[in-house]
């Protein structure tokens, strides 16, 4: 506890954002965090010039790229560890060993798995360091240390780091927006102050879950200050037009979270004012290839990665999915019959590798772990646009649709026309598998996994069926022929068991008081 004496920005870190202090109180490197990545400042000082407040924000963009699980960077929340989560909750990607099996098999028990309680942790550090920049940003204004449109600027970073990861843990630890009417189940605690000191630290505790429909409010108020702070794409230069939060970044995820709450005329808005910002690339693979991955016109936001700076050996994308070969290609997508099969996105040694199974090539570098993070690209705006269009009788969803697939197939012949479906279900079912493909490995699976439970046109039920976790045998592929499970496979889990969500972790339930009554049912 002595070290809260020190006049320091140090952040609490550990297990909660609110009880690292209780839970991990042994003053070591780990417990504290920096505000600044690189130096550490007085709390006086550290908003009182404008290169200490630049690496401030610069600590933002590190919190959400590197992490820290037991003290060792992994991509927490959303430099790797998003993407291999995220899909490792789904079907279509496969856990071939022993490093991701608690996520893939669902096996967690109420005191949660590393992962689980790292993910909360984690993304609820990033959110406080967030909410410091905010307020330490707003007084540096305020007395004139940096000029306003910069600071806007700032603060619109951070907010929109605050809405992402809010977003993100709904998904976790929350049911889908549509289980009850008006979202009246519980989200998650949204945390709009910084957490610096023992006083902040008792405030904090009596803030518990708001209801679904109250974070996602939040999310968008955050996101549209956002929007009306942040400097444009046109007004970033070269790799930060994509490696650092524009105005054009809120708005895509705006669609994201229209989405998930069934808004459909809005995700059609939104996804409207970027006309003409981006553009779908020729080629899939500039979108993934090091040298185009933040200069292209189709990413939108992602997070840079350099030889210096990366999640690492045990966490780096291209670590996971290729070199170490830990995550493959599952055969439930691959064989699916609705992915031709010759779509360019199975094209051999430049989407996909064969070793016995198939790996998506999308990280290229296993060796120096450079892959940018793609957080979102315009390619998932076009396609958010076209579930809406197609789900509200719009045919104008075949030209979002069609963006994004033509640049993939093998013949101008095979593209979808007017007669491709014979009713808006069959449209909005294309899309759905359109978004498996063309995501495949980007840790998009969970979120439509979720989001699609009770649904009235394509509704899942909990977690599918899935591949063994194991490496998956040659002979298991076969293209155009659906996957038969084995007895061995995965079976589904039904959305009623209580594993659909994750639980609150056990020691942040038995240190904070007001959220010891609200955990998920079944934990």
């Amino acid at each position: 506890m002595k070290n809260l004496s020190k006049k320091t920005i140090n952040i609490l870190v550990g297990v909660s954002l609110l009880t690292s202090v209780l839970m991990f109180n042994s003053c070591s490197r780990d417990n504290l965090l920096d505000l600044s990545p690189i130096n550490s400042a007085d709390e006086k000082m550290a908003f009182t010039d404008p290169d200490l407040i630049k690496l401030s924000v610069t600590g933002v963009y590190n919190a959400a790229q590197i992490g820290s699980y037991n003290g060792a960077p992994r991509g927490y929340p959303f430099g790797a560890a998003y993407f291999q989560q995220n899909d490792m909750r789904g079907e279509d990607m496969v856990s071939t060993a022993g490093f991701y099996q608690y996520t893939y098999t669902s096996t967690w028990d109420a005191s949660g798995t590393l992962n689980n309680i790292v993910y909360w942790a984690d993304t609820y550090r990033l959110i406080n360091r967030a909410n410091l920049v905010i307020d330490g940003v707003k007084g540096a204004v305020q007395k004139g240390v940096i000029p306003q449109d910069l600071g806007n600027s700032y603060i619109g970073e951070a907010l929109f780091f605050r809405a992402i990861s809010h977003l993100e843990l709904l998904k976790f630890y929350a049911r889908p927006y549509n289980f009850t009417a008006g979202a009246t189940h519980p989200g998650v605690p949204y945390r709009t102050k910084g957490i610096y000191s023992l006083e902040t630290i008792d405030e904090g505790l009596n803030q518990g879950r708001g209801t679904v429909a109250e974070n996602y409010k939040q999310i968008l108020d955050d996101l549209n200050t956002a929007e009306s702070y942040l400097y444009t794409k046109s007004q970033r230069a070269g790799k930060e037009k994509v490696s650092r939060i524009t105005k054009e970044a809120a708005i895509a995820l705006k669609t994201r979270v229209y989405l998930g709450m069934r808004n459909w005329q809005k995700v059609i808005e939104e996804a409207n004012k970027l006309d003409g910002k981006y553009s779908i690339e020729g080629s899939i693979n500039t979108v993934f290839t090091i040298a185009s991955s933040l200069t292209n016109n189709e990413s939108v936001f992602s997070l840079e990665n350099s030889a210096t700076n990366n999640p690492q050996t045990n966490g780096a994308l291209g670590a996971m999915y290729n070199g170490r070969k830990l995550i493959a290609i599952s055969p439930v997508i691959w064989n699916n019959g609705g992915w031709l099969a010759d779509d360019k996105r199975r094209e051999e040694g430049t989407m996909v590798v064969t070793s016995g199974a198939k790996y998506t090539n999308k990280y290229k570098d296993p060796a120096l772990f450079t892959d940018s993070s793609p957080l979102i690209r315009y390619a998932e705006v076009l396609l958010n646009r076209a579930e809406a269009k197609a789900r509200l009788g719009d045919t104008g969803y075949l030209a979002d649709l069609n963006k994004v697939r033509n640049r993939s197939l093998a013949s101008p012949s095979q593209a979808y026309t007017s007669a491709s479906f014979s009713s808006n279900s069959d449209a909005v079912k294309a899309i759905l598998l359109e978004r498996r493909i063309e995501f495949l490995g980007e840790g998009m699976r969970w979120a439509d996994i979720h989001r699609l439970q009770l649904d009235d046109i394509a509704p899942i039920d909990g977690i599918p069926a899935k591949y063994a976790n194991a490496l998956p045998a040659a002979a298991d592929y076969k293209i155009g022929t659906p996957y038969v499970f084995k007895v061995s496979d995965q079976k589904s889990i039904p959305a009623s068991n209580n594993i659909f969500l994750w639980p609150i972790p056990a020691n942040e339930i038995a240190s904070n008081p007001t959220l010891k009554g609200q955990q998920n049912p079944g934990w």
